[in-house]
């Protein structure tokens, strides 16, 4: 049988109008290429996994599915997928239109001729609602702080990646991945094209507040330790401007205005602030401690019910 020459990862979550379309277009597109598809049904609630076995019986040479226990996140049901392809090079693509198949093909030459590990597709006009633009922004910034990226690498879930990339980012086992992390971590021979993005055929987002909050945490907490410098420069910092404060109160009731006596509201609210920046560093302290504590007890990073492949496979 010939090798895999790409293969094509795509988590669905309640993705069952979408997902048939975007797996026959693309093998319309890659009819000259030997592909696989793997689909990674992530705790859908629609007839997602239904669909997504019936593609697999029409496509039993290229199609590979992925059923999980539970909804673990895009990130997990991402790696669980990748850990299910074979291709010399596996692109990721959203399950609900956003990343058009076409656009692989540009993103697929570009690895090839660059000699590259990781192709990023930078989207010329985003097409996400306000919350996602918005967080996608200040996850941009983050990432340029906390993995030190390159200012003008936009780190997008539509990415095709070399052999090398996927085999080395699926060794990781922590239960709080994110993909951008793993990648920077292990190569920066990395590139971008510009692609277009698709509108999503959903209504609404499934990127909430509390999932983008969570990844953005992902971010924080598993690829550096510069929350917990920060914490602590944040308490040397008011601890000496206390000291100064202080200081500034001794004098005042002593040579500026004897008679004024110390309040005390100004009492309160001085504890009730440093009550608060206590809480912060131990707050930043405990979120290290408890991501430990997890990965040490094995908590699984995605667990998979079963896949579904063709029997000559």
């Amino acid at each position: 049988m010939q090798p895999v020459e790409l293969s094509f990862v795509i988590p669905v979550y309640n993705g069952s109008r979408t997902i048939g379309r975007a797996v026959e277009r693309i093998h319309e597109l890659y009819a000259d290429l030997p592909i696989e598809v793997v689909l990674v049904n992530d705790g859908s609630t629609d007839s997602s996994e239904q669909i997504c076995a019936s593609l697999v019986e029409r496509h039993p040479e290229t199609v590979v599915f992925v059923q999980l226990a539970r909804n673990f996140g895009e990130h997990n049901a991402e790696l669980a997928g990748l850990n299910q392809t074979t291709g010399a090079f596996a692109a990721v693509l959203d399950d609900d239109g956003q990343n058009p198949p076409e656009e692989v093909r540009r993103m697929y030459d570009e690895i090839r001729s660059g000699n590259l590990d990781v192709v990023f597709g930078r989207y010329r006009v985003k097409r996400h609602g306000r919350l996602r633009n918005l967080g996608s922004w200040f996850s941009d910034r983050i990432a340029n702080i906390m993995l030190k990226k390159p200012a003008e690498l936009y780190l997008s879930s539509f990415k095709i990646m070399s052999r090398f990339i996927v085999d080395e980012i699926t060794r990781y086992r922590g239960p709080f991945p994110y993909i951008g992390g793993l990648i920077l971590r292990t190569s920066r021979n990395v590139g971008q094209v510009e692609v277009e993005h698709g509108a999503s055929s959903r209504t609404v987002s499934n990127y909430t507040f509390r999932k983008l909050l969570l990844l953005w945490m992902n971010m924080f907490m598993n690829f550096s330790i510069l929350p917990l410098r920060l914490a602590g420069l944040l308490g040397l910092a008011t601890s000496t401007a206390s000291l100064f404060l202080l200081a500034a109160v001794v004098i005042d009731r002593l040579y500026v205005n004897p008679g004024v006596p110390v309040g005390l509201p100004t009492l309160l609210v001085t504890i009730v602030f440093f009550a608060g920046v206590q809480l912060i560093i131990l707050g930043t302290i405990g979120e290290y401690l408890g991501r430990l504590f997890l990965d040490q007890s094995k908590n699984p990073q995605f667990i998979v019910r079963y896949v579904k492949r063709a029997a000559c496979r």
